[in-house]
This record gives C-alpha cells, structure tokens and sequence, in this order.
C-alpha cells in the first residue's frame, strides 16, 4: 500500500526562521504484513507545536528531545484509529494516540508508544487530545499547581503571554478556575485580544504590538503581578517581570521568541532583569511536564471536566491536509494560530 509521509526536507539553521520548504512530502509503501506487537493505525489528526523548533537542529539543545533526521520521516504528537492489531492491549476500532507519532497518512507502529484514548472525555472532538485534553493542558494545570502557587481568595493577579496560544489560551481560564482574581492576557493581534477578553474570561488583554506594554500592564494590573505563565520569553517577558510583586511565581512554559537563536534554555535574563528577580525573590524555575507523568491521568480527568460543564473554552485552528504540515509550523511559529494548531489528516473516523 502507497501511503504519503512527510520528511525533514533541510534545516533552518540554529538561528534561522522555519518555513514550509524545510519539510517535503513524499510516497513510500507501507508493509503488507504487521509483526506481533504491533498495530496499523490511520493517522486522523497531527500537531505541531513550538517545542518542535528545537527538534530541526542537529543538536536540540535539550537532553530529552531528539533531533529529526533529514530525509527522515518527521513525527510529534498524533491520534489515529487501529485498523488492524497484533497487540493484546488494541483491537480494530480502538482511538489511540502518541507522543511520537510519523507524519505520516498511514502507519505501523510499536504497540507500546500508544495510548488509548476514550472519545467521552473530549465530546468526540478526538483533536482536543493533542490540546486542551492533552499535553497542552496538562502543561498549564500542572504548570499552576506545581509552580504558580494559586490561592484562591487571595486576590492574586495573573499574567499570561502568548496568550492566544495552545497554552496560553487555557492557562489563563485555568488560573481564574484555581483562584485569581484577575487574569490578564498579552498577544500579537487585535483580534486575540477581543477573543481573550469576550469569549475565554479574561478580564484584559495586551496588543504587545501596539503602544507601550509597561504603561498598558502598569495601568492593568495595578496592584502589580504574582503569578507569571510565561510562553515567550525576551522583551515581554522583560517588561512583565519588573511589575512582579515581592515572592510572586514565574511558570516557565515556553520562550517561543526565543527559538529561532542559539541559547540555552531557560535563557539567561539580562542583568537588570535578573536583579529585579533576586532582590523581589521571585521564583523562576525550569518547568518540565514529563517529570510530573504521576499527575497526567488526573489531569486529564479534571480538564475533560471543566470542559464538559462549559468552564474551559477550547479553541482550535484546524489546517486540512498532510502536504500542509510544512505550512501550519511555520504559521504556528509566527503566530497564525488561535488556541491549538491542529492538521487533520483523515476525517473519517469509522472503519
């Protein structure tokens, strides 16, 4: 069977922006046969999120991400439908998903990187597992619990940057639904902004690319900021640290301005920065979902909750096509998307 996959086509360069070329699709034949162990899934829906940008260099910099090889077929958080199994754990007809899952249409994978998945928990919306009822969400729920030091009734306010992202987007409904009493958003569009505030609960928002984002923070968070979740790290990440009050909490989800430069992650804050954080004693540490897999499936359990009873709004932007990956990354690294970047590869989820 001739199924279409897409490779790493070439390499942005450490500091160079990703664009569609990077990647290519080509048609390779899948096997006839499937060994023991092993199940052929139909790719129904990939992601492409901005941990991935490191994952295009020969060294990602980070021990517990690997590097895509060119010409090699690409792979990241993926659901799909079993179509035929030799594993014990799945049978014909099973949803299941993965963490390294291949760009790729149709596919035979190792029983053992897959996890079932129950379409009850997302309404059927099976994409919300790579987003708001998958990592993602985990990431901001954990994320405030285990770093953002939340207490309801408090009075705490609540700063989030890439707001309009895959985590910002829920983060700041989740900080509220935990106990803050005011929560406001920083993103790149008027547009976000009205979504922020009219439809997912936050009581303001930031156009960092229009006017003065101190003054704007200063007068929107006047009794300063406790609780930071920050996605973008540099300049705006600069401006919001310097309004941080006397032991307030940075969660350190992403430093997607960042990226496309060859730093260290966490980047080091510039001097005066970073005296600011000593001298206020606020806490900045490297945050790291997969250390807290203990915490994932009730997580899971509580998101899907708050989603079903109507307290966490879940926004998407859905690409169609696996010859549009290339495409989607680079518009999710520069900001194209609303909530999760999503591709859908195959909407027919019957066999």
């Amino acid at each position: 069977m001739i199924v279409q996959r897409v490779v790493l086509n070439s390499r942005p360069g450490k500091n160079g922006n990703p664009v569609a070329e990077n990647f290519r699709v080509e048609e390779v034949n899948l096997p006839e046969n499937i060994n023991e162990g092993q199940v052929q899934v139909r790719t129904l829906y990939l992601s492409v999120d901005p941990y991935m940008r490191c994952r295009m260099n020969e060294d990602t910099g980070s021990d517990y991400i690997t590097p895509w090889q060119l010409s090699q077929v690409v792979d990241g958080g993926g659901v799909g439908i079993i179509e035929e199994s030799r594993h014990t754990n799945f049978t014909k007809g099973d949803f299941v998903s993965s963490f390294y899952w291949p760009w790729q249409t149709k596919v035979i994978l190792d029983g053992s990187i897959l996890e079932k998945v129950d379409p009850q928990l997302v309404d059927g919306h099976l994409s919300y597992f790579l987003g708001a009822i998958g990592m993602p969400g985990l990431t901001s729920l954990i994320g405030i619990q285990e770093k953002g030091h939340v207490t309801a009734g408090s009075n705490q306010t609540m700063v989030v940057s890439g707001a309009a992202g895959a985590c910002g987007s829920l983060a700041g409904q989740i900080g509220h639904l935990m106990g803050c009493s005011r929560v406001v958003g920083i993103c790149g569009t008027h547009e976000k902004c009205l979504l922020l505030t009219s439809e997912l609960g936050f009581d303001a928002a930031i156009n960092y690319k229009e006017g003065n984002v101190a003054e704007k923070l200063h007068e929107l968070c006047p009794a300063g900021v406790d609780v930071y979740f920050d996605n973008v790290g540099g300049d705006i990440s600069d401006t919001v640290i310097s309004q941080m009050n006397q032991n307030s909490h940075i969660i350190l989800c992403g430093q997607i301005s960042q990226y496309n430069k060859d730093v260290p992650y966490p980047p080091p804050l510039p001097p005066a920065i970073e005296a600011i954080q000593k001298e206020r004693n606020i806490t900045r540490e490297r945050f790291l979902v997969l250390n807290y897999k203990d915490k994932f499936e009730s997580g899971i359990l509580q998101l899907s909750q708050w989603f079903k009873e109507g307290k966490l709004k879940i926004k998407e932007t859905v690409i169609n096509g696996l010859e549009n990956m290339g495409a989607a990354f680079q518009s999710m690294m520069t900001g194209g998307n609303i909530g999760k970047q999503i591709v859908c590869i195959s909407k027919e989820t019957s066999l």
